[in-house]
């Protein structure tokens, strides 16, 4: 009795087609090459062809003839093109609604202690503000114990400050942490040192903080606790200004990198000092509700900018 011959397995037909290849069939019909197709879609030559190939066998039929190296729709081809039209045209509608809706409206209220506000922030609100258009921007220059209860009180959506804060009413998000750097005069005989440590500075002419910010608090209680004695010359509201008395040659400062060290200009040696004091730059937001959708996308300029 003869074998029975299984029966051969048929693939099932694939169930319509995708936009891919839609898209390849009107690029294919404005451009005749494979290669063009694939340059203005972005795909392999390769892709193309395969993307094609099943558009072709969904449908039952053929679509292009070659004709001299270029592909020639039929008039199958041409027909699904011109119904193509009102749809691509439709999703054309719906990518630039998307669009215009990942524009905020409404206000976003911003805030940072001087350095950070004038040495860092305006480039970025800037080009946030353009890509926004509908939104309104109120941007605060504040010290940072006054920034620090505006948040708290949800007088401001977003701040950026290096002060540690500790407050219930305060959401805190790390963006960068760094460590204390010594500023010196560009002759000071110290700047001939690749790391400036406690006891170089025994004596020095100094320039600080005033003792409302945290991190003059922090100096201070290190060098306590070394020993070592620094001779106070100035005490001055900004880590701009520390920066100028020291290119003055007034003295010698320990400040926070960010985000002055890259504009700090002529006149200025910066060396690493340890042991490391480090610095904490952070976004505070009211803890009482929600981040906005605008400060988040600001957040996240402000982090692509550290990049």
């Amino acid at each position: 009795m003869p074998e029975k011959s299984s029966p051969v397995r048929q693939e099932p037909r694939r169930a319509g087609f995708t936009l891919r290849e839609l898209e390849v069939l009107r690029a294919l019909v404005e451009t005749g090459k494979t290669t063009l197709a694939a340059q203005r879609l972005g795909l392999s030559q390769s892709a193309v062809s395969r993307a094609l190939a099943e558009l072709e066998a969904t449908l039952g039929r053929q679509l292009f003839d070659r004709s001299g190296g270029r592909l020639v729709p039929n008039p199958d081809a041409l027909a699904v093109n011109d119904e193509l039209g009102p749809i691509f045209a439709a999703l054309g509608r719906i990518v630039d609604r998307s669009s215009a809706a990942s524009s905020h409206g409404g206000t976003l209220r911003i805030a940072a202690p001087p350095t950070i506000a004038h040495r860092f922030l305006p480039p970025i609100v800037a080009r946030f503000t353009k890509t926004n258009p509908a939104l309104e921007i109120v941007f605060e220059v504040l010290s940072s114990d006054v920034l620090v209860t505006g948040i708290a009180e949800d007088r401001h959506d977003i701040g950026l400050t290096d002060t540690a804060v500790v407050h219930d009413g305060v959401r805190s998000d790390l963006l960068v942490a760094t460590e204390a750097i010594c500023a010196l005069p560009s002759r000071h005989r110290l700047a001939d040192l690749e790391i400036i440590r406690p006891q170089d500075l025994e004596g020095q002419p100094f320039v600080a903080l005033t003792r409302r910010h945290s991190g003059r608090s922090q100096i201070d209680r290190f060098f306590d606790k070394v020993g070592v004695r620094r001779h106070m010359v100035i005490e001055t509201a900004t880590a701009v200004s520390a920066a100028e008395f020291v290119r003055e040659g007034l003295g010698v400062a320990l400040l926070n990198p960010f985000p002055i060290v890259h504009q700090l200009g002529s006149g200025i040696v910066v060396r690493p000092f340890a042991p490391a004091i480090p610095y904490r730059a952070c976004f505070l937001s009211p803890a009482s509700r929600p981040l906005s959708l605008a400060a988040a996308d600001f957040m996240a300029q402000v982090r692509k900018a550290l990049i």
